[in-house]
């Protein structure tokens, strides 16, 4: 019998490392949350939405925007490696009692509130909900436009609809600044909730300058 050929080994490459995609899902499914639901809609991304309805209640809706909306539970809706926040401001905190540790979530606030400073230890609102979320990487987002704004495509003839997002984690905003991009849009990071952040979120009474401002970015 003649020598068999050696095989040849192979030595695994680095780069080829398993990509695990990320989950998504949408707390909130009023005006706001079926806007962003769209968003994902259109690119084609899959996306859990839940609210305090069951989800058979948010079934009709999530049918009429596309297949890749799921209704779920609040339950489901919190294994999501990202997660946006579009419920009223005042029910974040209920929604932060579902996990005892958000460590490895990347929570995206896309809510207001005109409360007076003072019953959010003067914080900024973001860095206020946060507390809720112990563990969680926490970015301002997707609050700045109206719904019926949001609900658009964010591709226009020559560039994208900015959103504005601001986080105290820069690696956190990166992050959702990459979603941004799939979902259509053109991110634009304005600094930690305190500095730049404070361009998008009220103050009291007193709405931030770029709250309501339907801007556009031009592809370079």
């Amino acid at each position: 019998m003649g020598n068999r050929p050696a095989r040849a080994r192979t030595t695994p490459n680095p780069l080829l490392k398993r990509i695990i995609p990320m989950t998504y899902a949408i707390i909130g499914f009023g005006s706001i949350g079926q806007a962003l639901a769209r968003a994902f809609a259109r690119s084609n991304i899959e996306v859990t939405v839940a609210s305090r309805r069951p989800p058979e209640d948010l079934l009709p809706q999530a049918q009429a925007i596309g297949p890749k909306v799921i209704p779920g539970t609040l339950q489901e809706a919190v294994k999501a490696d990202v997660i946006i926040l579009a419920v009223l401001f005042e029910g974040h905190q209920d929604i932060g009692k579902l996990l005892a540790d958000w460590t490895g979530k990347t929570i995206i606030d896309a809510m207001n509130t005109n409360d007076p400073v003072e019953t959010l230890d003067n914080l900024p609102s973001s860095a206020f909900a946060a507390k809720s979320f112990p563990g969680a990487r926490f970015v301002k987002g997707f609050n700045h436009l109206l719904s019926r704004t949001l609900a658009t495509d964010p591709n226009v003839e020559g560039g994208h609809r900015v959103v504005f997002l601001s986080s105290d984690d820069e690696a956190a905003a990166a992050q959702v600044a990459d979603v941004a991009k799939r979902l259509g849009f053109a991110p634009v990071y304005l600094g930690k909730f305190d500095e730049g952040g404070a361009l998008v979120q009220a103050r009291g009474r007193v709405w931030g300058p770029l709250i309501f401002q339907d801007l556009f970015k031009r592809e370079p």
